[in-house]
């Protein structure tokens, strides 16, 4: 694994830098540093302006092919720009379910007229898309779902319910597992469609979270269509195009990801700092430890993503999203116990929490969302290690 730049790649760095410095002004200045977990509801509408305006100047997509809107970015290329990016602090993507997960999926998936269709509008940062997966009884064992879906005179008719569904209240297009094989059980028997949220038969309720905001959502389809052709893959092969999205999700799509951790916990070292809680010799370990982890997770990802080659992620991705969401539960305690007795103070009324507040809080379900701990272990055991499948 090589971790050098080259000069090409440090002229990207420039370019980037330039660019986000020329333009993270004006009314775009107001974005900067806002949304994230826990803070998805904050200046939504110019945050999308910010997707659009990134699509314009040919910001999105970095790793796609030039053939679909993307600039065949190397990885190194990609890095630089998500570090440079955080650097700048600019606002959270509201774009990234498209770019990072359907738009790869359709990239090694999807037909040509599904590509032409729907590529162009993510690359531009026009149309915004959320997943549709887990269901009130079919979560970490997501072979369980039960929304249905039958085929009527070339039109998809989709009934069920979605929970937990990231930004599906500002969602244009959503990805959905359904069942389309009437009595068929498990892996079976499954597609994946490509639904749209604007029609009568969608219904989005946001949950509530202990951050007082509500990024995910509970989804009810009542006859909700698409068109045929909407289906990624063949008809009933569904787990298999649902396994791939998942490897995405679970791979270079967090590379960003990692970044923004390291300026959460530059944030919570220099609060310490000034409160004077960094006297404390046990808590001063902690936080070195804590460090020394994150610096893993970052060269362990490098390495897992060069390994790939360009190729599709495999069931090794898992142990990234073991090893990141454990570390940043982790981390949220710690950002508590760094702010002493500030951590039971809100920052104001009615319900204002600071940065570590709202990650202490959110972080609460990172080994639980995109797949359990409990799963990643068992597909690492079983799909990396080889090891022998356990008692059902």
């Amino acid at each position: 694994m090589d971790l050098t730049f080259s000069d090409e790649d440090e002229a990207f760095r420039r370019e980037a830098a330039d660019w986000l410095a020329a333009n993270l002004t004006g009314r775009f200045a107001q974005a900067r540093g806002l949304g994230g977990p826990g803070r998805e509801h904050e200046a939504v509408e110019l945050r999308r302006e910010w997707e659009r305006e990134l699509g314009r100047a040919g910001w999105t997509c970095l790793g796609w092919p030039k053939e679909h809107g993307g600039r065949d970015a190397t990885l190194p290329q990609q890095v630089i720009f998500h570090e440079e990016y955080v650097r700048a602090q600019a606002p959270t993507r509201v774009g990234h379910i498209g770019e990072g997960l359907i738009g790869p999926t359709l990239i090694a998936l999807g037909t040509d007229a599904q590509k032409e269709r729907f590529l162009p509008p993510i690359a531009r940062g026009e149309e915004l898309w959320c997943q549709g997966y887990s269901e009130p009884g079919a979560g970490s064992d997501l072979a369980g779902v039960s929304t249905r879906a039958r085929l009527v005179d070339g039109r998809w008719h989709l009934d069920g319910q979605k929970v937990w569904t990231s930004l599906a209240h500002e969602a244009d297009w959503a990805f959905v597992l359904a069942r389309t094989e009437p009595g068929s059980k498990r892996h079976a028997g499954l597609s994946y469609l490509l639904v749209p949220m604007d029609q009568p038969g969608v219904t989005v309720r946001p949950i509530v979270q202990p951050t007082g905001t509500s990024e995910f959502n509970e989804v009810f389809f009542d006859d909700a269509v698409t068109d045929a052709d909407c289906v990624v893959g063949e008809v009933g092969q569904g787990w298999r195009v649902a396994m791939a999205t998942l490897a995405y999700e679970r791979g270079a799509s967090t590379l960003g990801q990692q970044l923004a951790f390291r300026h959460e916990f530059d944030h919570v070292l220099r609060r310490a700092a000034e409160l004077g809680t960094t006297d404390d010799p046990v808590l001063r370990d902690r936080l070195v430890q804590s460090w020394v982890r994150l610096e893993i997770m970052r060269l362990n990802a490098l390495r897992t993503m060069t390994s790939l080659g360009g190729g599709e992620p495999g069931p090794e991705v898992s142990i990234a999203k073991l090893y990141w969401s454990n570390w940043h539960r982790d981390f949220g305690e710690l950002a508590m116990a760094a702010l002493g007795e500030q951590a039971l103070v809100a920052e104001g009324l009615p319900y204002e929490l600071s940065l570590a507040q709202r990650l202490f809080l959110f972080s609460r379900a990172d080994t639980i969302y995109a797949g359990s701990n409990e799963i990643q272990r068992t597909i690492i055991a079983e799909r990396t290690l080889g090891l022998p499948r356990g008692p059902k």
